[in-house]
């Protein structure tokens, strides 16, 4: 069973499961951290149904989107959103594995490379009895290490990485990325004012070696729960995130 939703306020329409791992507002501020220009390459790891893809073609007109995926059911749905909205030809959908990545994928060979990894690492609570729910928020075969050190692969030198991720394993982030990238730019996503950080953005660039900057962050909800203007302004505004 699928439903359809909308994001950026309808800019994006996205089928997906009903049931297991859904999309919400943490592809769409992923899309929105990539510096990406018209003409540049992004591969997006871990794509799932396409939701950070098609927020990132809806705001950058003249880019190029290609999704790994592990999961061939996802990947269906991917190949149906682009065509839903519009973007065939210009964002695509692969199946394959950090593992055994297809040929196509050519180390060095993107602009940009941004990724929603597994949250949690294997061995951190139960994970959930159905699978796909399961690959997206639990570490498996492949490592945080080894999923930085794939991404950064794909980089072109000076490249960016853009990844979200939870606050609590922020540590882990810059352990895997020690020595692959520079320019490290943090920035906190706050529930709402007052309140701790469950989520990061992080963006890096790979043979970069300047320090790293923590940015003031992003209050995501008002006390009444209201997104704040801010937050409005990523997810329905379609706006970028310098």
């Amino acid at each position: 069973m699928t439903s359809e939703d909308a994001l950026l306020d309808g800019r994006v329409r996205l089928r997906q499961p009903t049931t297991g791992y859904r999309a919400a507002i943490d592809p769409v501020f992923l899309a929105a951290a990539v510096p990406a220009l018209d003409g540049e390459q992004v591969l997006d790891l871990g794509s799932g149904v396409g939701a950070a893809s098609l927020c990132l073609a809806a705001r950058v007109a003249g880019c190029r989107v290609l999704g790994l995926e592990i999961q061939p059911p996802l990947v269906a749905l991917a190949r149906d959103n682009i065509a839903l909205n519009g973007f065939t030809g210009r964002v695509e959908a692969i199946i394959g594995s950090l593992q055994s990545p297809p040929p196509r994928l050519a180390p060095g060979s993107f602009h940009h490379v941004m990724s929603n990894p597994p949250y949690l690492e294997a061995d951190d609570g139960n994970p959930s009895p159905q699978a796909g729910k399961a690959l997206a928020t639990h570490e498996g075969e492949v490592d945080l290490n080894a999923w930085m050190r794939f991404a950064v692969n794909m980089l072109r030198p000076k490249g960016t990485l853009v990844l979200v991720h939870r606050a609590d394993r922020l540590d882990d982030l810059l352990a895997a990325l020690r020595g692959r990238v520079g320019e490290v730019v943090i920035c906190p996503l706050w529930p709402k004012k007052g309140r701790a950080a469950k989520r990061i953005l992080l963006r890096g660039r790979k043979g970069v070696a300047s320090p790293l900057t923590l940015l003031p962050g992003l209050v995501l909800h008002e006390e009444d729960g209201r997104y704040t203007p801010d937050a409005d302004a990523v997810l329905r505004q379609a706006a970028g995130l310098g």
